[in-house]
């Protein structure tokens, strides 16, 4: 009995340190990331001499890019090298990016000389050289702060795979920290990039990258190891080819008939029917066991397991769409608002600036603020009220609201601003753009975090790094589609010139009002028919 007391209080112990030492290691980084990645727009226009609708093109590349890197760090993570590995090495690598990031606002050389009107067609464009350096620190910082973001927030998860309670719990402080430490990136870093000088702030980033990775590896004894378990996307992909090659064959009722691999032996794994489930029934020939079958041709037959596991990925295919169909119109508005900012009102009071890049600290605060209320009122409120914890779809539901909500008022207050501008050759103050950002930033508290734990908890186990780095994917492909819609939209219309004070921004907004009601009623059909599979 004293043994499994002290057994209980070692796990506990080592439950607290790690759960301590992620935040910290997730503050050091996050801070470098958002420290560049903030004012990256305003970095390219004055100190490249891009123009600046080309330099949100560049930057939803940048977040493009970002953010499909952290799915691609969670397969490694997931199949090689395990989430502790991966964050150690990511997190070297984006060191080495915010080193060059520093370098190229501390040497002269690496930049082109520095143009007044900027975007001029008489600025100074950058060299090949100039470029290369910008582009390999952009690079290395990608990688590095993606191959970070979701593993690091796996491996947590993982210090808890027992209680999906304390999974949840995780996840919203996890993202409380995250904005929370961006709120000081967003302001202080930009503050100082912005008043003092670009060379500082980002040597401030590196300070801070190199922080995290040392509070990272002081938590290092207390990690709950986890082993690589292969190539869980090979498992999958066997599902769909054994099923085709066996198209012909009758399904069966009998579960003599079907292959349930290791699970009659092994008890440590999760239970799983010896038939497989009825829902996309064309799937169970892979588990069929027919003539010539045998365990070595494991592209003709899948366990009942695997296939139950392609049935986890395939189900929430249409929810996946309708969640980058939702980040959409936050990268636009992102984008846009920011333009706005730098043609807007900018002083608040006789000796302060707000900066342009620190627009997006109101969406953060906003969000920090309420994923408290949430962890600590609202939802204790809910389940006292009801009995239940609301289900990560429904706080999806409720993010799509808010996110309309926002869009509208984005919509409005363009339409306002223009009609300043060319009727009375005014410019709106900046505080006009504050209530769209609070209401995205208080829906992103509500669909952000539940994104990820629905997918933490509806994927494989085996896909579990891969999971929490789904909203990942979901924002790096979102803002690929950006890209294209932006060039479609400069293409088709004069809605989007480089001085947006003689385009229609509002119409942009309004286009992404119809986008966004539209993308709601096909959520709340995909949310209607889905079935968890374990909560």
């Amino acid at each position: 009995m004293e043994r499994t007391h002290s057994s209980l209080r070692e796990e506990e112990a080592r439950k607290n340190n790690t759960s301590g030492s992620k935040p910290a290691t997730v503050a050091g980084i996050t801070l470098a990331s958002s420290g560049i990645w903030a004012n990256l727009i305003v970095y390219l226009i004055q100190e490249f001499n891009i123009k600046s609708i080309s330099a949100t093109q560049i930057s939803n590349v940048v977040n493009g890019t970002t953010n499909l890197v952290p799915f691609v760090a969670a397969i490694i993570a997931d199949c090689f090298f395990g989430s502790f590995t991966l964050v150690l090495v990511s997190s070297c690598v984006s060191l080495l990016g915010t080193i060059v990031f520093a370098l190229t606002a501390s040497i002269k050389s690496l930049r082109p000389k520095q143009c007044i009107n900027n975007g001029s067609n008489l600025c100074e464009a950058a060299s090949m050289m100039q470029y290369g350096v910008l582009y390999v620190g952009i690079a290395l910082a990608a990688i590095g702060f993606g191959g970070t973001r979701f593993t690091t927030a796996a491996l947590g998860a993982n210090q808890f795979h027992d209680n999906t309670h304390h999974q949840n719990i995780f996840f919203n402080w996890f993202f409380f920290t995250w904005y929370v430490v961006s709120v000081a990136g967003f302001t202080g870093v930009v503050y100082i990039q912005d008043n003092v000088s670009w060379g500082v702030g980002f040597w401030i980033c590196v300070v801070s990258n190199m922080i995290g990775v040392m509070v990272f590896l002081m938590g290092y004894r207390y990690y709950l190891p986890q082993t690589p378990q292969g190539s869980a996307f090979v498992d999958l992909a066997r599902v769909p080819v054994a099923s085709i090659r066996k198209w012909k064959s009758q399904l069966s009722s009998s579960t003599h008939d079907y292959y349930n691999g290791a699970h009659h032996h092994d008890a440590t794994l999760p239970p799983v029917s010896a038939i497989p489930a009825k829902r996309f029934r064309f799937f169970n020939r892979a588990a069929l066991v027919t003539e010539g079958d045998s365990i070595e041709k494991s592209w003709r037959l899948c366990s009942v397991q695997q296939v139950e596991d392609f049935k986890k990925v395939i189900g929430i295919l249409p929810l996946l769409t309708s969640s980058i169909f939702l980040a959409i119109p936050i990268g636009m508005e992102s984008n846009l608002s920011l333009l706005q900012a730098l043609v807007m009102e900018a002083h608040l009071g006789p000796h302060f600036k707000f900066p342009a890049g620190s627009l997006g600290v109101i969406l953060l605060i906003s969000t920090s603020i309420f994923l408290s209320l949430l962890d600590r009122v609202l939802w204790p409120f809910y389940q006292k009220l009801t009995g239940k914890t609301p289900t990560p779809l429904q706080r999806i539901g409720v993010g799509h609201v808010f996110n309309i909500l926002g869009m509208v008022v984005s919509a409005i207050v363009e339409s306002k601003r223009l009609k300043m501008f060319h009727d009375a050759n005014k410019s709106m103050s900046i505080l006009w753009l504050f209530p769209q950002l609070v209401l995205v930033g208080v829906g992103e508290a509500f669909h952000f975090p539940g994104q990820v734990a629905f997918y933490y908890q509806q994927l494989p186990q085996a896909l579990s790094s891969t999971s929490t780095a789904m909203i990942s994917l979901i924002i790096g492909i979102a803002f690929y589609l950006i890209t294209a819609l932006t060039h479609e939209i400069r293409r088709s219309t004069h809605w989007l010139p480089d001085n947006i004070d003689y385009g229609r921004v509002d119409n942009v907004y309004w286009m992404l009002v119809l986008f966004s009601g539209i993308n709601f009623v096909y959520y709340l059909i995909c949310a209607t028919f889905y079935k968890y599979s374990k909560i």
